[in-house]
């Protein structure tokens, strides 16, 4: 007696039409429990309802093939698995969020930048540097700031300063080059520290960004435009300072940061 569920009846218990669950039994993701060798109907098992309530939730989180076929095979791995992939998608989530709120931000009408000349004279500071790719700057200036401020809890002490970063030419031309950042300190303060060091000194063409780091190319590109049409820039590297920062809020809009633009 042939027993099991059509697939148009199962098509139904699953909500996974039938071309699809033909599709799923051609690549072996979802293989009917019986397929008449006359006819070719194939038919499911009841049992294999929940196989297919999750391929189809999986699917809809697109998931690929290739790791549901895993999810399906090791049962007890599904958690690990699943795991992982709602953690990208998290993480894709929050970004696209991020390049929204910025796109947002970019059709408002954009404020003019007031912008002022400054002279910094040398500085003392702690500071660490490094070939750093784009798409790894957020990463690398935590733990670069980390370890700076690490240092000076350790000692006692405060920062003599504003700590910033700086970027280089190369920085903005390839897409990655060398970026530094420093915490300042007082003079004759670490001795011996392979981290001590100068910030020398520059005229700088000074505006500043207000919010996420995100969208601090629009104040480079307003303070950028005004040094070509009333200085002349060098091609020293541009010096961010950190007026409020991650040091003192989670909030990104209220993130202060100064771009110091070096001008002859």
């Amino acid at each position: 007696m042939t027993t099991g569920v059509p697939i148009g009846e199962f098509s139904r218990l699953s909500h996974l039409s039938a071309k699809t669950l033909r599709y799923y039994h051609d690549i072996g993701l979802l293989v009917p429990a019986e397929v008449d060798g006359e006819t070719g109907h194939r038919r499911y098992q009841p049992g294999q309802v929940g196989d297919a309530h999750l391929i189809r939730r999986l699917r809809g989180l697109d998931l690929p093939l290739a790791e549901i076929r895993t999810v399906l095979a090791a049962p007890d791995a599904r958690a690990g698995t699943l795991r992982q992939h709602l953690e990208r998608m998290e993480a894709e989530l929050a970004r696209t969020r991020d390049v929204v709120a910025s796109l947002r931000r970019l059709l408002d009408a954009a404020p003019a930048v007031t912008v002022l000349y400054r002279t910094h004279a040398p500085a003392t500071v702690l500071r660490v540097a490094a070939r750093v790719a784009r798409p790894d700057v957020e990463a690398w200036c935590g733990a670069a700031f980390g370890e700076l401020f690490g240092v000076l809890a350790r000692a006692g002490a405060d920062p003599a300063g504003l700590s910033g970063a700086t970027y280089s030419a190369e920085f903005f031309e390839q897409d990655a080059g060398e970026i530094s950042a420093f915490v300042p300190v007082v003079p004759g303060a670490f001795a011996g520290d392979p981290r001590l060091g100068t910030l020398p000194g520059r005229r700088y063409a000074v505006a500043v960004h207000a919010g996420p780091f995100g969208d601090c190319d629009l104040t480079y590109g307003a303070l950028g435009a005004h040094v070509a049409v009333h200085d002349t820039a060098l091609a020293e590297p541009i010096v961010e300072q950190y007026l409020v920062g991650p040091q003192h809020t989670d909030d990104e809009e209220r993130f202060r940061t100064e771009v110091c633009w070096p001008v002859a």
